[in-house]
């Protein structure tokens, strides 16, 4: 691909905080940004230099969009892939409609990374009755993880199973369809791997990164991490695998469960800019919103390599209040998304801390 040249515009689908922080990333490259949100006033929108309201299956305000964009991006998994078909007539979109297929569903994204990228994952079986569902708690046991196959995030749309008397119930509070049973992980923790795939298929990868989560969303991101299993280029090489697999451009994130003995197994990818790759915004390093902009204008990919490490801390509803508290401390960075209504579980912001890496 010719790179995009200074003042060309991309596209981004979804106005929220990533869609704000690739925003930020692109115009500090030279480019215009565009968003495309169902909401007239969205973090992102503020600060772009266009924006379009209309819902994602209004095909006339697609074309009007794609049409005024050189690429398209999009900030979330969860968009229509008619809306990316749709754009993608008029103007380029990454990453591919594969990718977002492919992560849309549970067990399609598992039969993926078994079958074509060769990744380890959990057992799994697909359940569509609550035969099926009985049938496959006698083949993997428990506990287990219920869970629905779409629409799934920070913990909403899983139950987890201990007892066969709580089948039936969990089968009913999932909705008693298009669901997939997964054994239970036992893990000593979460890490997961951000990386970056270009047009020619050079991949960069940033450092492993441990994850924390409280009440099922993401709380730390500690990265470089310690790796006493020597689990990072294991990681890494899994992760180059699921990209060239989807023959993605742009970053992509890969979660894993990290075992007693080194190892690792899939639990899900991401085909956008990733929560637990935040802390790249203050490593010293090309960040992931940076690398993720570069990928698909066709520039040449940054050096992901952090020059410091960094804990990342999400600011969870309320918590947004905190801010004052870390401004003005050393090595302290706030990012505040600028979202104007505080709910229970919205990410409303971050912190990063960073430390020499010598004081790991």
């Amino acid at each position: 691909m010719t790179p995009l040249k200074p003042g060309s515009t991309i596209g981004i689908f979804g106005g929220g905080q990533l869609g704000r922080m690739l925003s930020q990333s692109a115009q500090k490259l030279g480019f215009k940004v565009h968003i495309y949100d169902p909401h007239t006033d969205t973090p992102a929108g503020r600060i772009s230099n266009f924006k379009s309201a209309a819902p994602y299956e209004e095909m006339a305000a697609i074309a009007r969009f794609a049409k005024d964009c050189d690429v398209i991006t999009y900030e979330f998994e969860n968009i229509p892939t008619i809306t990316i078909s749709a754009a993608q007539q008029f103007t380029p979109v990454h990453p591919n409609v594969k990718a977002l297929q492919t992560a849309q569903d549970r067990l399609i994204e598992k039969t993926f990374l078994a079958q074509k990228a060769d990744a380890p994952v959990i057992d799994f079986r697909k359940i569509d009755t609550v035969e099926d569902l009985h049938q496959a708690v006698s083949e993997l046991g428990l506990p287990a993880i219920l869970k629905t196959r779409r629409f799934g995030y920070d913990g909403k749309g899983q139950i987890k199973i201990d007892d066969i008397d709580e089948i039936p119930a969990a089968f009913k509070d999932l909705g008693g369809k298009n669901l997939i049973l997964e054994a239970f992980a036992p893990f000593v923790r979460e890490v997961s791997i951000v990386a970056a795939r270009d047009h020619n298929g050079n991949v960069k990868c940033f450092p492993l990164t441990e994850n924390v989560h409280k009440n099922h969303i993401l709380h730390t991101s500690s990265s470089p991490t310690s790796d006493p299993q020597n689990v990072e280029e294991t990681a890494k090489s899994i992760a180059h695998r699921v990209l060239d697999a989807l023959d993605y451009v742009g970053v992509l994130a890969v979660e894993f469960f990290e075992l007693d003995g080194g190892k690792l197994i899939v639990n899900e990818i991401a085909p956008r800019v990733h929560n637990s790759g935040h802390w790249t915004m203050d490593g010293d390093c090309a960040d992931q919103f940076e690398q993720h902009i570069r990928a698909i204008s066709g520039l040449e990919l940054g050096d992901p390599k952090p020059k410091v490490s960094v804990i990342m801390t999400n600011l969870i509803g309320d918590e947004i209040e905190q801010i004052p508290a870390y401004q003005g401390k050393p090595n302290t960075h706030v990012h505040d998304y600028d979202k104007k209504e505080v709910r229970e579980g919205r990410k409303m912001g971050h912190i990063n801390v960073t430390k020499p890496l010598t004081d790991r």
